[in-house]
């Protein structure tokens, strides 16, 4: 696992805080001091926290479970999709949808409807609709599309999420907390970690710091996903090695039946003849 480097982080403007006065007294240990009015984030803590989460990200991803990443912020969009689609992760960076987990099953009925659409036009019911329907049913999809089309392999709870500025996804904390899904985020030093279960103090409102610490999490998730690859190349490889084993068995235990029953048959056929002999 690749190793987060202070120059990267301090180039990208990681350690860049809010203004004294906006900040949260929670945050006072990832706080290396005040400048200018700014809190300055300790950048060690920041590696140490995000080394941190990415291993227990790793471990995730590596047991086949679904992380949902959570950023609905102008400067977090782009980069929180670019890099959940590049390791084929759920996403959300439009408005976090209501009971998205707590009423999940409800989301997922509106997913299939999307899938419905689909086979709709596939196997050409829509073009036997009005023009008025056909408009309708278009921009349901587009609609769908925009705030669900992200989530759409997700068929059941993710194993965890992260998020991007865990005051603005406040909503988002708290359903993952109802249901006990762990929530690794982005902390910035005007937010309160308490509810967070893996903290990355960070400047979470430079698209460049985003991308710094998310490219790290995704190379770890991305290594846990190769990992599962290889273990699961190795245990078809060890059950068709043991089903192999297993039919050589049943092969030389078959053989030696019939070897068996052929030297029992000729046994009997040795003393049928002796007693025939004898009788003559």
């Amino acid at each position: 696992m690749a190793k987060l480097e202070f120059d990267q982080l301090l180039e990208a403007g990681v350690h860049f805080g809010h203004l004294k006065r906006k900040w949260n007294p929670a945050m006072a240990p990832y706080i290396f001091m005040e400048r200018n009015g700014i809190h300055i984030i300790d950048l060690y803590k920041s590696i140490a926290k995000a080394d941190e989460a990415a291993a227990a990200l790793k471990q995730i991803a590596r047991s086949g479970k679904k992380i949902l990443f959570v950023a609905t912020k102008k400067q977090a969009k782009e980069v929180v999709a670019d890099l959940a689609l590049s390791i084929n992760m759920p996403y959300v960076i439009e408005r976090w949808p209501g009971g998205m987990l707590t009423n999940f099953p409800t989301i997922r009925k509106a997913v299939k409807k999307m899938s419905t659409i689909d086979k709709m036009i596939k196997d050409g019911t829509f073009d036997t609709l009005s023009k008025r329907e056909k408009l309708q049913v278009t921009r349901q999809r587009a609609k769908l599309e925009k705030t669900l089309g992200s989530i759409q392999d997700l068929t059941r709870l993710p194993a965890a999420l992260f998020i991007v500025d865990v005051l603005k996804e406040n909503i988002a904390v708290k359903e993952a907390q109802r249901l006990g899904i762990p929530v690794f985020a982005m902390v910035d030093t005007n937010s309160d970690p308490s509810d967070i279960d893996f903290v990355i103090p960070a400047n979470d409102d430079a698209s460049k710091s985003i991308e710094v610490i998310l490219s790290h999490l995704c190379e770890s998730i991305k290594e846990g996903l190769e990992e599962r690859k290889v273990e699961k190349a190795d245990s078809t490889a060890a059950e068709a090695q043991e089903d192999g084993a297993k039919k050589d068995s049943k092969r030389t235990t078959a053989k030696k039946e019939r070897t068996t029953k052929d030297d029992d048959d000729a046994l009997k056929a040795a003393v049928t003849s002796k007693f025939v002999k004898d009788e003559e």
